[in-house]
């Protein structure tokens, strides 16, 4: 039950990933010594670095540092924010997520991603169609929208999962098959987290993260711990090995690609080289589905949308 709680209650604010949570646990990683600082004595009651020493190495006051933990400080520059992530040892997707967080905290709410319209998704659907390997559209928090018949073939029959459950995050750690689809598992899981860590970040007025992290939370402890970590992502491309049961195991090219008209909707394939075993097993995977009806009732398009 605290391990819920513990994964609810860190999505319960209005920006469910503020800026304090990521600070405090960044800063919980690092040593005096890392940041160039001696060792005081005394004991600590939280590992890692106190707020006044991260102050201190950044070169801000610890009241300023304060104010930004607790998300009132207001205009922070970005000469303060590059000094943080090289003090905290950000890589770069992290440093923008910092940069967007504090963002966030100094400057009112933007407005969420807009509606998708049904003529949108039809004409994206017919991209999705054409192309060779599996391929789908996901939306906001990894919403599948369309996918075409080899997704089907190798990902299972998303026609018949519930609306509210049709979304990675549900599939990698609430659906045992995905585990074993994925030799990789573990890698794809965690770049869902954090991609659903910085999608937050950027729609921080998106009211549907916090039911999906608890959601996601009550069935898996492993989410819940990934959840904390607060890694941020972005998604991935290159090579993916699958293991499918009916033709065993898929060499695959994995792309992710940002659709410019929708902001937070990625194209998706999933492909082999042309003339490879791996391509001859998606053709016979394919050929063992029938084609693929309209899209199905409940799919998370406008009726799913955020409204501010």
């Amino acid at each position: 039950m605290g391990d819920q709680a513990s994964a609810g209650s860190d999505s319960a604010d209005e920006s469910h990933v503020g800026l304090g949570s990521f600070l405090r646990n960044r800063r919980a990683r690092l040593k005096p010594a890392d940041v160039g600082l001696s060792e005081q004595g005394g004991f600590r009651r939280v590992p890692g670095l106190r707020r006044e020493e991260l102050a201190s190495a950044v070169g801000i006051s610890v009241a300023y540092y304060i104010r930004m933990e607790q998300g009132s400080a207001r205009n922070v520059s970005p000469e303060i924010i590059d000094s943080l992530a090289r003090t905290l040892r950000l890589n770069p997707t992290e440093h923008a997520h910092l940069s967007t967080l504090a963002g966030a905290a100094s400057s009112s709410p933007q407005r969420p991603h807009s509606v998708h319209k049904e003529g949108r998704l039809r004409s994206l659907r017919s991209l999705v169609e054409s192309m060779e390997g599996a391929a789908y559209v996901t939306g906001p928090r990894g919403d599948l929208l369309i996918w075409n018949r080899t997704a089907t073939a190798l990902f299972g029959d998303w026609q018949q999962v519930p609306g509210c459950r049709r979304n990675w995050g549900w599939f990698l750690f609430c659906s045992p098959g995905y585990q074993s689809l994925f030799v990789d598992w573990a890698a794809k899981a965690g770049e869902y987290v954090g991609y659903l860590r910085s999608y937050a970040g950027r729609q921080p007025e998106d009211r549907q993260v916090g039911p999906l992290v608890e959601r996601l939370g009550a069935c898996s402890t492993l989410f819940r711990e990934m959840w904390a970590r607060q890694e941020v992502e972005n998604p991935s491309h290159g090579r993916r090995i699958l293991y499918h049961d009916e033709v065993g195991e898929l060499d695959l090219l994995h792309e992710s690609m940002l659709l410019p008209a929708d902001p937070e909707c990625y194209l998706v394939s999933f492909h082999a080289w042309p003339g490879s075993a791996s391509a001859h097993k998606l053709q016979t995977l394919q050929l063992s589905v029938p084609p693929l009806a309209a899209l199905p009732a409940g799919c998370p398009v406008a009726e799913r949308a955020t409204r501010a």
